[in-house]
């Protein structure tokens, strides 16, 4: 199970990872920034934030379930003092667990995957799709994932990652050695259309990935 989790675990972060890259590029090359989609640049607000917290369905994983639960409740203590709004998407049953005590009023809706024997981009695309219908209705500003990068069988880190609005890193400087070895990238239709269908898609990934990582965490 572990090695299965790991192989899955890994394949996906090189996809992930070109995601982004992808991404900046597209960004990078879009001069006109008025009407930029809110995924990008968000909704001009910083209030209500949305806590996306994954963790296991069961127990019996040392500290896997609570050490990301104790990253995100940090989170949540620092945005409240700071006179924020917190929400709280359990994704998986154990993070809820492990936030009622403190943030039981806070966590809005939790998603059940104790079916799921090995997850799949399906999976993913339901929270995917269930975050953008929530941003769509206004219910948040920020949205921040809760994970368990895995290590090694003897190491997880804990890792929150913001996904809306999307940060992306930095494109690389045209004209440096490295940009110059780069492919030029041509893309049809336009730039701003092809950025508007892979930011959407690219929530869907980032979480992918999240719940692969997961699944390898806990099996270490």
């Amino acid at each position: 199970k572990l090695r299965r989790a790991q192989e899955a675990a890994q394949a996906a972060r090189p996809y992930a990872e070109r995601m982004d890259k992808v991404l900046a590029n597209l960004n990078s090359r879009i001069t006109n920034k008025e009407g930029a989609s809110p995924l990008l640049v968000g909704n001009g607000k910083d209030q209500v934030h949305l806590l996306v917290v994954m963790t296991a369905e069961r127990g019996l994983c040392g500290g896997f379930n609570s050490n990301i639960a104790k990253l995100a409740r940090l989170d949540a203590n620092n945005l409240v003092k700071a006179g924020k709004t917190v929400k709280i998407l359990a994704v998986g049953k154990k993070g809820a667990d492990n936030l009622r005590r403190d943030y039981g009023k806070n966590i809005v809706d939790r998603i059940d995957f104790r079916a799921v024997k090995q997850f799949a981009y399906a999976q993913a695309n339901d929270v995917g799709t269930k975050l953008m219908a929530m941003f769509e209705a206004g219910e948040f500003d920020v949205a921040t994932m809760y994970f368990s990068e895995f290590k090694s069988v003897i190491a997880q880190k804990p890792t929150a990652l913001q996904l809306i609005p999307t940060k992306l890193p930095e494109a690389k400087a045209t004209g440096t050695v490295a940009a110059k070895a780069e492919a030029v990238n041509e893309y049809e239709p336009s730039e701003e259309e092809i950025l508007d269908v892979l930011l959407k898609r690219n929530i869907s990934t980032q979480i992918f990935r999240g719940l692969l990582e997961n699944a390898a965490s806990e099996q270490g």
